[in-house]
């Protein structure tokens, strides 16, 4: 029912183009010609309660090298940027050197983590790698409260779960925030959790006829192999980019990709109602007359028709006059 009201909010959403930038997107553009990406980030004091932590926090420090790649060669795919550079550095250091502090926020039903950097830090570090911006991308933890549904849908459960999401930021040299995500600047906000580290035991509860399941962290294995899942082309045969970290990428492109001809289209679209003089058209009323004396000569026979029996009656009266005979026939009177 809920995706049947947020229907038209989505139509309405398809018919214009929209800013998620924090700034006008022309200057977005103008002022964001070369874009550096740090190498993806891993917070280890954010809301993280996997039990293996350590080897937790290992495996996604190799799978964001393994991956990071796939995310800049999209972001050039965009061909919104002269350059997109993946800068070189270890990412954990890069992130001590710039992290200033950071907040649990619930923006607009939105739970995140937002990050703050040194401004100082942050100035020293794009000049020095000659950039006009600097992506942040950082993976970090939260916990939640939400309904997690069975396999089979008749089953569920409203806990606090705790997830894995990404956070994102491109600033410029001022330590201006230029474009977020999560982004808030969309008719309908979306932010999806990067993989959930928790999950109720439906099938425990339902063995024990137990009307509550008990919430259990998923093995280190199974949150490797979930991230290691790939996706599949048209014809179902596997590529090499992982459904979890693709979902994430795709999500965060839809919010920076912009058409940068916008403003053009939209400032010569008015040029377009000057055409229509059209002082042509009454050529065609026109030609109408010359038709219409050729359909009225037809109706010239009908009174032909009427007439020649109205001359007979005066005809048949004639024989009426014989009577004036007999006053000839007075004449002869002696």
């Amino acid at each position: 029912m809920k995706r049947l009201l947020l229907l038209p909010l989505l139509i309405l959403s398809f018919g214009c183009a929209q800013n998620h930038f924090n700034v006008p997107t022309e200057n977005f553009a103008d002022k964001v010609k070369v874009l550096g990406v740090a190498p993806i980030i891993v917070d280890a004091d954010s809301d993280i309660k996997f039990p293996q932590k350590d080897q937790l926090l290992s495996l996604l420090a190799d799978m964001n090298r393994k991956y990071e790649q796939q995310f800049v060669r999209k972001l050039k795919a965009t061909g919104n940027f002269y350059t997109v550079a993946l800068l070189d550095g270890d990412p954990q250091r890069i992130f001590s050197n710039l992290f200033f502090r950071s907040e649990k926020r619930d923006d607009a039903t939105i739970q995140y983590n937002k990050y703050f950097w040194k401004n100082g830090e942050l100035r020293d570090f794009i000049q020095k790698n000659n950039l006009d911006a600097v992506m942040l991308v950082v993976v970090n933890g939260i916990s939640r409260n939400e309904k997690i549904f069975s396999n089979n849908l008749l089953t569920s459960m409203a806990s606090d779960y705790n997830y894995l999401i990404m956070s994102a930021q491109i600033l410029d040299a001022n330590g201006t925030i230029l474009w977020e995500y999560p982004n808030f600047r969309s008719r309908i906000l979306t932010h999806y959790p990067m993989i959930n580290l928790q999950y109720p035991d439906f099938s425990e509860a339902e063995a024990n006829l137990s009307a509550a399941a008990n919430v259990k962290f998923k093995t280190l294995d199974g949150v490797k192999l979930t991230l290691e899942q790939k996706r599949k082309d048209m014809l179902l045969r596997e590529t090499q980019e992982s459904i979890v970290y693709g979902k994430q990428f795709d999500e965060i492109l839809s919010f920076i990709k912009y058409d940068p001809n916008a403003d053009k289209k939209d400032t010569a679209a008015p040029a377009e109602p000057v055409k229509p003089p059209q002082a042509e058209k009454p050529l065609l009323p026109a030609q109408q007359p010359s038709i219409a004396p050729t359909a009225e000569t037809p109706k010239t026979p009908i009174p032909e028709i009427t007439r020649v029996p109205m001359l007979e009656t005066p005809a048949a009266s004639a024989p009426t006059a014989a009577p004036a005979a007999p006053v000839g026939e007075s004449i002869p009177a002696k």
